[in-house]
Formats: structure tokens, C-alpha cells, sequence
């Protein structure tokens, strides 16, 4: 089930939002669990069972971390830390386990496979192994579920008494399938004790509206046209270029509109999430796009690997080793194929460069918009890599960008598909949109009557647009 379907906006959502503050509230967080449940399941019933094992496991260990170790100022001793650690790494192993399987046991037999063929074993077929599907979301709440554990072990929260509260912390359907990923830290207040206005569940409306009019309005027709480019198996340089851009939009309008969709539906339930997008593509470096793209997972592997495994605190080596890890593992979690492990080795490449000459020294004399545009340029480029459907695509596609690839007579036809006037008007206002205005977080926060015109005007034509197309994919559902 995704945001953008008649199925969420008429039927589910209003049953939930009911259901929600009809019963008793003691009893939320239960009918938050079961409609949460029922989203999830929607698709394939079985991986409920797969979340709640994880949840359950989690629970069970988050439990025992609270209840060992020392108790006010007396220091851990030798066997506490021991047991405690135990807790802790069944927790990590369980949930890294889970997620490696479900999500690179294809990867690692066709890989297998393709070091065969490579040598001229032609013995075996991947077709004839098991090939497991992947469970939606399980990228997003598997991080979830660790910084529980891995924060109740550093002592920065406690746990929760109540398994139905931590099941609802885990399965929470706004942010289930697609983020943003929620440290518990970060809500463990709100789920003992939050408020409920009118004015919060207005916000929530506006920045639900928002983000339907970013995916269906503007990611819509941008995806359209990346997949026209995408697919092409020859096109000019401006085709190749303009597929890119596309894309480039649409997974930022995709992305973020979700997550404004998912920040609306937590506030409409009395919920704050954390900021994830802050006008990336207005980034002035790369290392300034990361702190702006995706910021709840740039934080989370920040401070659950970077800084666990030295951050910069080991000299400038061992601080460029571990950028290339963090992204390298940053590439693999967005995808289980080689051309998301160039993705993330080219970024890491790039940011420890930066951090190695200093952003001031590497292009920092340049104006503020070449910057902005250098490094969008860049990011665009390695957008290529994210899209493409394999390592070989992804370089036949560079190749056309940069004029040194085929060119076949039928590739003229491709424009006709590409260039059409709505296409064109919906990557105008997709790019001045980019880079003119507001963000629904800033816009949102003081509404007028005016503002709320905008969005429910939005709204509304966002339902039209989506009633009459039959284009509508999410793309970070696969990852």
C-alpha cells in the first residue's frame, strides 16, 4: 500500500485517524500497532511475522540490557560489561542477519555465479537456486530496532515496560516502509506522553499535501521521462543528460515527498519526526549535500559506525578509510548490486577529498552558485549509478552522456517521448521548485489562511493527477 493510492488516502487512512482517537487513550498505541500491522501486511502477509520476530527479539534484549549492569554510581564490573555486551550483540547480530539475507543472498549468488562465468565455469545456474523476496521496509526498521538496543546500552535511554509501545515505536506506519529512520532516542518521550491540537493536526494535513502534490505532480512526470532515457538502448548527449536530470528529480521529489507525507501523518497522530531533507540540491559540496540529503541516515551512520570505528579521531588515514567504509556499507544498504557499491565508493571518494584539501581549498574560491552548481553536477553523475539497472548500464548510459557511445537512427524517436510540453513544463517547475522555494518544514510552521488555500489547492489537484495516472512507483519501496 503506498501514500499515493486511492486504497490510503479514502479508506485506510480515515479508518486509522478513527480508530485512532476513538478508542480510549490507553489504548492507542494498540490501534496504532494493528492499523500499522495491517498496512504492512497489506502486500504480503508473511513478513509480519518477520517484523514481529525482530520486534520481539529486540524487545527481549532491550529488557535485559536494562536490567544488568550497575545501578547508580556504582562502576560496571568486568562480568556485568561481559553479559552486556552479550544483550547487545544478539540484538546486532539478529537484526544484521535478517537484513543480509532477505537483502543480499540474491547478491551474493548471482555474484558468485558471474566470478564462474568469468573464470569459464559454465556449471550450476543462478535460476536454480532459491531466490527470496525482499520484505518492504525492512532496511528502515531493522536501524530502527538497533539504535533501541545499542542507545539503552550506552545508557542514553531506557527501556521501554510496555512490548505493545515498542511494537508501535517499530511498526509505526507513517515511517515503516520508507522512513525517516527514528532513533528511539528521538521519541521515547512522545510515546509516554504527547499532545493532540488542532493546530498540529492542521500542519499535518499541509505537510501530507505537500508532499502527494511533490510525488504526484513532480515526480510522477520526471520518473516518466528518466524511464524513457533509462531504457533507451541508444540517445544522443541531451537526451542523456536531460534522462538524468529527471531523475535527479524525481528521487528528490519521490523521497521527500514521502517523507513530508510520513512528517504529516506523525503530526496528525501527535507525533514529531526529525527533519530528513534540507534542499540538497542546493548544496555547496558534497560533504554539504550529506549533511542535507537523507540526513536521518546520514546521522544514523554517523554515529553508529563512523564515529564507532574512529570517526577522525585516528588521524587523516584512518578518517579516509572510514569514509570509504561508511559509504561503501551506505551503497549496500541502498542496494544489493555492484553499481550501489560505485555509487557509494564514488561519494566516499569525493567527501574524503574534500575533507583531505579542505572544501575552501578544493573549489571553495569559486562563487557560492558555481559551487552549488559543481557539485550538483556532480551529484547528477553518480545519480546514474543509483538508476541504472546493473554496472554495465550504468557505464553504457556515462557513455552517451559524454558523447562517446552509439548513436542508432531510431534514437531520434526518443525526443518525440521526452521532450513533449508536459514533460518539459514539469522539469521547469520541478527545477525552480528546487531552487526557489521554500521547504514545506519552514513553510509550514506559521500557517495562514492563505498558505492553507495553497496546500488544500494542491491537495486537490494532486487527487485529480492521480486519479487519471496510471505511472505512480515509489522508488525507495525497494530499497
Amino acid at each position: 500500500m503506498v501514500f499515493s493510492s486511492h486504497l490510503f488516502v479514502y479508506y485506510f487512512l480515515p479508518a486509522a485517524l478513527a480508530a485512532y482517537y476513538i478508542v480510549p487513550r490507553q489504548a492507542r498505541h494498540l490501534a496504532l500497532t494493528v492499523c500499522s500491522y495491517v498496512f504492512y501486511g497489506w502486500a504480503n502477509p508473511a513478513f509480519v511475522g518477520l517484523m514481529l520476530l525482530s520486534t520481539t527479539i529486540d524487545y527481549a534484549c532491550g529488557a535485559k540490557l536494562g536490567a544488568t549492569g550497575p545501578s547508580g554510581e556504582t562502576a560496571e564490573s568486568a562480568s556485568e560489561a561481559r553479559v552486556r555486551r552479550g544483550w547487545l550483540t544478539l540484538s546486532i547480530a539478529s537484526n544484521l542477519s535478517l537484513l543480509g539475507f532477505f537483502k543480499y543472498f540474491n547478491f551474493a549468488v548471482d555474484s558468485y555465479f558471474g566470478v564462474l562465468g568469468a573464470l569459464g565455469v559454465s556449471d550450476g545456474r543462478p535460476d536454480a537456486f532459491l531466490r527470496v523476496a525482499l520484505p518492504l521496509g525492512i532496511s528502515f526498521y531493522t536501524f530502527q530496532s538497533m539504535s533501541y538496543t545499542i542507545d539503552i546500552y550506552r545508557r542514553r535511554t531506557k527501556p521501554l515496560v510496555s512490548f505493545v509501545d515498542f511494537a508501535c515505536y517499530v511498526s509505526m506506519f507513517p515511517q515503516l516502509v520508507a522512513g525517516p529512520i527514528i532513533r528511539f532516542s528521538e521519541i521515547s518521550d512522545q510515546l509516554n506522553s504527547r499532545t493532540h491540537t488542532y493546530e498540529q493536526f492542521a500542519r499535518g494535513v499541509v505537510f501530507f499535501s505537500m508532499g502527494l502534490a511533490k510525488k504526484v505532480l513532480l515526480a510522477n512526470p520526471c520518473g516518466f521521462v528518466a524511464d524513457a532515457a533509462f531504457g533507451a538502448a541508444s540517445l544522443h548527449p541531451l537526451e542523456a543528460w536531460t534522462g538524468a536530470l529527471a531523475y535527479a528529480f524525481q528521487i528528490y521529489f519521490d523521497f521527500s515527498g514521502y517523507t513530508d507525507m510520513a512528517i504529516g501523518l506523525g503530526l496528525m497522530l501527535g507525533f514529531a519526526f526529525p527533519k530528513n531533507f534540507d534542499s540538497p540540491y542546493r548544496a555547496e559540496s558534497i560533504t554539504d549535500f550529506w549533511r542535507r540529503w537523507h540526513m536521518s541516515l546520514s546521522t544514523w551512520l554517523r554515529d553508529y559506525l563512523y564515529l564507532p570505528l574512529g570517526g577522525n579521531r585516528k588521524g587523516p588515514r584512518r578518517t579516509y578509510i572510514n569514509l570509504a567504509v561508511v559509504m561503501l556499507l551506505g551503497g549496500l544498504w541502498h542496494g544489493a548490486a555492484w553499481n550501489f557499491v560505485v555509487w557509494g565508493g564514488l561519494h566516499g571518494a569525493w567527501l574524503a577529498v574534500e575533507r583531505g584539501l579542505g572544501q575552501r581549498s578544493a573549489y571553495g574560491f569559486l562563487p557560492r552558485p558555481a559551487r552549488v552548481a559543481f557539485t550538483f553536477a556532480g551529484v547528477l553523475v553518480t545519480w546514474v549509478f543509483f538508476r541504472a539497472a546493473d554496472l554495465t548500464s550504468a557505464v553504457r548510459f556515462l557513455s552517451h552522456m559524454f558523447g562517446r557511445g552509439e548513436t542508432r537512427p531510431e534514437s531520434a524517436l526518443l525526443g518525440s517521448i521526452m521532450f513533449t510540453p508536459y514533460a518539459l513544463i514539469s522539469l521547469i517547475v520541478a527545477g525552480a521548485v528546487v531552487w526557489t522555494c521554500p521547504q514545506t518544514w519552514d513553510w509550514s510552521r506559521h500557517l495562514t489562511w492563505p498558505r492553507g488555500a495553497v496546500a488544500l489547492s494542491c491537495l486537490a489537484l494532486a487527487l485529480v493527477m492521480m486519479a487519471s495516472q496510471g505511472y505512480n512507483p515509489f522508488i525507495y519501496f525497494i530499497f
